[in-house]
């Protein structure tokens, strides 16, 4: 009889540890994406790719919200993820009031959103739980901007954004200014924007988006770079519309994903380059600090150093001279020989 009560002891005692075991390595992770959702080809379908991995490498549990189409609801949508999580992600910088008001009301929940930095006026973290994950799109805009002067044919370039102007967009448009710039300095750029601030339907409008690329390729552009989110998705129908009507080849550039993966693939032939926003790296990384304990408030960048940003290679449209001449930048960028402005109107013509 004692041997089977020092048996069912152990059992017992084993079956607690697991438990306890099992329970503590779980992570509930809320993430809240932007306006547009899973399936923009995009931004928010980046920081999903990184909810996927952090998946399949831990033992997570994820859901998944997206606001309302005029974001009204994004304060609720938080408090609904905290009260269900461990960890809260907002992808984008218009969750950035609502996450210092629901993150200082939760502080047992930790707190990240994509693209604002979440620090105070005095450069101070709002709060002990809430972290910042910033990119230095510039830099990455840099180098797709140096492979486009280094591929057209023409000596013109397009940018298309998705809105005006409040600061980050104007960030890609410079880099890809800068780097085209710095291959052909006399290079013409046709810039336009879809809306201005505080209108953010630009980043949902694929149809605006065709009509200016097919615009600005008939002004005599060949290779058009859009940060306009799932607004993009027009500009790639241009680039082939406007390629089978004039028998001449054009190119988008695209932005935050792979685009050569994400678009269909009546249109991949027609993807030069994409500007690699890393948002699935940002959302691993957040993950996986608040799990290690080592969760820190406040700023986290993403630069070229890091593999924050960069550029793709699939489909092989660019040339191994090229893809040199792209190394080479990234690492005067790098070591700071090159110094990546973030304004447009720093850069020269």
């Amino acid at each position: 009889m004692r041997k089977l009560f020092i048996l069912a002891s152990i059992f017992l005692s084993f079956t607690l540890i697991a438990a306890a075991c099992g329970s503590g390595d779980t992570t509930s992770v809320g993430l809240v994406f932007d306006i547009g959702g899973e399936g923009d080809q995009s931004f928010n379908d980046s920081a999903a790719a990184g909810i996927t991995r952090a998946e399949e490498t831990f033992d997570i549990s994820a859901t998944k919200v997206s606001p309302n189409s005029d974001g009204s609801n994004r304060a609720d949508l938080l408090q609904l993820q905290a009260d269900s999580s461990d960890i809260v992600i907002a992808v984008g910088f218009l969750f950035e009031d609502d996450a210092v008001e629901v993150g200082t009301a939760n502080p047992e929940i930790n707190f990240a959103v994509v693209d604002s930095s979440m620090l105070t006026p005095d450069n101070a973290p709002h709060a002990d739980n809430i972290a910042g994950l910033v990119f230095s799109e510039e830099q990455g805009s840099f180098l797709v901007g140096a492979a486009a002067a280094l591929t057209t044919d023409t000596d013109t370039l397009g940018f298309i954004g998705g809105v005006c102007c409040f600061g980050l967009i104007e960030k890609f448009e410079a880099g890809f200014r800068a780097g085209a710039q710095a291959v052909k300095p006399n290079i013409e750029i046709v810039a336009q924007y879809i809306t201005e601030f505080p209108d953010f339907d630009g980043f949902n409008a694929p149809d605006r988006a065709r009509e200016i690329a097919l615009a600005i390729f008939d002004s005599g552009a060949d290779i058009i770079y859009h940060a306009a989110g799932g607004a993009g998705a027009g500009m790639f129908a241009a680039a082939k519309e406007h390629s089978e009507a004039t028998g001449s080849k054009v190119w988008g550039i695209g932005v935050d994903s792979d685009q050569y993966h994400t678009v269909g693939p009546e249109v991949q032939d027609y993807v030069l380059t994409s500007m690699l926003k890393r948002v699935d790296n940002a959302v691993f990384e957040i993950i996986k600090a608040h799990r290690d304990g080592t969760f820190s408030a406040g700023e986290i960048r993403y630069d070229l150093s890091v593999d924050g940003v960069g550029y793709s290679t699939s489909g092989g449209f660019l040339n191994a001279a090229i893809v040199e001449r792209l190394e080479t930048f990234k690492a005067q960028i790098i070591d700071g020989s090159i110094v990546v402005p973030t304004d447009p109107a720093q850069v020269g013509g």
